[in-house]
């Protein structure tokens, strides 16, 4: 009794955010619970760039490529085949996944700003390709509609905004778990090498390359989750919806929430999605607002607003242990 009562006083930050989104979509409208929706979507699609961005230190900015790969995959074989939509949800993760695998395996070996600037191409080359609508089964820039709802089998159809709202919440939930298992894992330990120092890390026996590349598929694969869910939710998709500009408004995330930091990804969506419904008002001088936020934000705190505390471990520590995990 006493263990349990000690795992809740050391987790009821944790048990109030949920105890919250439980029961706000009773308190608020169809508007606001649409709002709080994507904010789910841009938080899971903040989570995936952060396995990328923060856990290795990778720079991607056309994260929103995949995405549409996700959310066009769905939409095709929904709308061509009838597949129901519960099962194109591992369809468009593993779909994802595959495209990263395949198109990040030549690239991979870059750094820097040399790697930002070839993802930026290639979540360019992504949405120009929608757009010309090719073998005819993109839409070109109208898009897919026609989209079938989530279902779960006989009448559990997700068909209402509230329904969708605790779909997307939980699976924010379970990401977020699996996460945090996995930053404590093996894997984790690799990356957190890997970012600090490549070259060290490399000189343990730590295989660069294919944690490199196992953070771009597992980032993809969720955002392909993303993009399923969003797909199921409109009923259509288009390729102004992944354009350059979300793809930077993802990197801003976790940029703003803080680097390799899950509560700060969380924060970060919040910024980016509820934010401009509450300042409506002001939403002739948001980008004004936003870009002088981002500048205050590098100046005073540029680890974030939540930066994530790295624990008290020394690097030579954690290279040690990694290099002999994978040695």
């Amino acid at each position: 009794m006493k263990t349990n009562r000690n795992i809740i006083l050391k987790n009821w930050p944790i048990l109030m955010v949920i105890a919250l989104l439980t029961l706000l979509p009773f308190k608020i409208n169809n508007y606001w619970i649409d709002v709080f929706f994507f904010f789910g979507i841009y938080a899971l699609l903040g989570l995936s760039l952060n396995i990328v961005l923060g856990e290795v230190g990778l720079f991607d900015l056309g994260h929103m490529g995949f995405m549409a790969i996700g959310a066009y995959t769905t939409a095709i074989l929904n709308t061509a085949f009838g597949i129901p939509i519960i099962i194109l949800l591992p369809v468009s993760a593993i779909v994802a996944g595959a495209f990263a695998w395949l198109v990040c395996s030549p690239i991979i070996h870059l750094r820097g700003d040399y790697l930002c600037i070839v993802t930026i191409g290639m979540g360019e080359i992504v949405r120009l390709t929608l757009i010309n609508n090719p073998f005819g089964i993109t839409g070109g820039p109208n898009g897919v509609f026609g989209i079938d709802f989530l279902s779960f089998g006989g009448p559990l159809v997700i068909d209402s905004s509230i329904e969708s709202y605790f779909v997307i919440w939980i699976i924010v939930g379970l990401t977020i778990l699996g996460l945090v298992n996995l930053q404590h894992s093996r894997i984790g330990r690799a990356w957190n090498c890997i970012r600090e120092d490549e070259i060290a890390a490399e000189a343990t026996g730590i295989d660069v390359r294919s944690y490199k590349l196992l953070a771009f598929v597992l980032g993809a694969g969720l955002a392909g989750v993303a993009g399923n869910i969003y797909a199921s939710k409109l009923m259509i998709v288009s390729p102004e919806s992944f354009s350059f500009m979300e793809s930077c408004m993802l990197f801003c995330i976790v940029l703003i929430g803080g680097m390799g930091s899950i509560p700060g990804v969380l924060i970060g969506a919040a910024a980016i999605s509820l934010f401009p419904e509450i300042f409506r008002t002001f939403a002739q001088y948001r980008m004004l607002i936003f870009g002088a936020a981002m500048v205050v934000m590098m100046i005073f705190r540029p680890g974030g607003i939540w930066p994530r505390k790295r624990g008290a471990v020394k690097f030579e520590s954690l290279l040690i242990k990694a290099g002999e995990e994978n040695g």
